[in-house]
């Protein structure tokens, strides 16, 4: 069996030089078990979409914890601030720990989308193939990421909330600044916040994520696909149309739950923070917020949210419909028979 198989990969080879080896890249693509091709493309869909609105989160988070500082001035004033104390590299501040996690959960997220979907559709007929199956898939399939990569996104919110100021050394209001950062990296927190609460503290704010994550990720997919089913034929493969469809898609799943992101990232951030406000639930942290901070503080870097989630999830849809077709993945819209067979 070795000696056919050699000559095989070097006449490959060869014809890659050639330029004639098409056929054979589709052949191996082809080989490759879909759901691994899945998580492929959704890894790379989401690594591409969050590091090109890495500055825009970083500068969201900011205004949600309230950093002093920051939380009184605007978009572009946080920018050149930000830009002034840290330098370029401040705008990527905790991007390895969020590009760290996008990659496994935008992988998971696309790939248990598609799975969930199958199942569904093979096992409850009466929901037809319609939007109903997309919001039902894309909330499971958003809950599932989450649990899988939680600690990595504590991490990011914990490094993205430090800000250095190699000018002084001062603490004030809910912000802190410091002359050295709190923590050096991902490992640095997810060791440290583990030594200090176990396993739990690492899943803190995990309540308002799911709460969050559950209708915005099945709100996101089924704008997604339901937008999509009103373009005419000749414009699907559009990539201006699927920008659109996934901006849109964004900005309406982000409305509805972004106080939930609000609450997240305090409780994720509380730990640094002065007085150490604790909230025990969801539903208590929107409380708090709005007696003591005010209701505007729910919606607290929105701007930046709306000015982000453009570009991001439509970066994020486009990736991976663009991967989907470079890595032959079939539609999941047939019945498991049909499903297994393309397969």
């Amino acid at each position: 069996m070795a000696s056919p198989q050699g000559p095989t990969l070097a006449s490959n080879v060869t014809r890659l030089a050639d330029g004639s080896s098409a056929h054979e890249d589709v052949k191996y693509i082809d080989n490759v078990p879909v759901y691994v091709r899945e998580l492929l493309a959704g890894g790379a869909a989401g690594a591409i979409a969050k590091t090109a609105v890495a500055p825009l989160e970083r500068i969201k988070i900011l205004f949600q914890t309230r950093t002093h500082g920051f939380h009184s001035l605007g978009i572009y004033s946080s920018l050149r601030k930000l830009l002034k104390d840290e330098g370029v590299a401040g705008f990527y501040k905790g991007n390895g720990a969020s590009v760290l996690r996008i990659v496994p959960y935008a992988a998971l997220h696309f790939m248990t989308y598609e799975q969930y979907r199958l199942w569904i559709l093979d096992n409850y007929y009466a929901l037809g193939e319609g939007p109903v199956v997309d919001l039902l898939a894309g909330s499971a399939a958003g809950g599932t990421a989450v649990l899988c990569t939680y600690p990595l996104d504590l991490a990011r919110t914990k490094l993205a909330y430090q800000i250095v100021d190699k000018s002084r050394n001062l603490k004030h209001g809910m912000g802190q600044l410091n002359s050295v950062p709190a923590y050096t990296g991902i490992k640095n927190v997810v060791g440290r916040v583990y030594q200090d609460g176990g396993v739990r503290a690492l899943y803190r704010g995990i309540g308002p994520t799911l709460i969050g994550i559950l209708p915005y990720a099945g709100l996101k997919f089924y704008v997604y696909e339901e937008l999509k089913r009103h373009v005419p034929e000749e414009h699907q493969s559009s990539i201006a149309m699927r920008l659109c469809c996934g901006a849109l898609a964004g900005l309406f799943g982000q409305t509805f739950t972004y106080p939930l992101d609000v609450v997240r990232r305090q409780m994720q951030a509380e730990s640094s923070l002065q007085g150490g406000m604790r909230y025990r639930s969801t539903f208590e942290g929107l409380a708090s917020i709005v007696r003591n901070q005010g209701w505007r503080q729910l919606f607290a870097g929105l701007s930046v949210n709306y000015i982000k989630i453009v570009p991001s999830v439509a970066i994020g849809f486009t990736a991976y419909d663009m991967m989907k077709a470079r890595l032959h993945i079939p539609p999941r819209q047939k019945s498991s028979a049909t499903a297994t067979s393309t397969a």
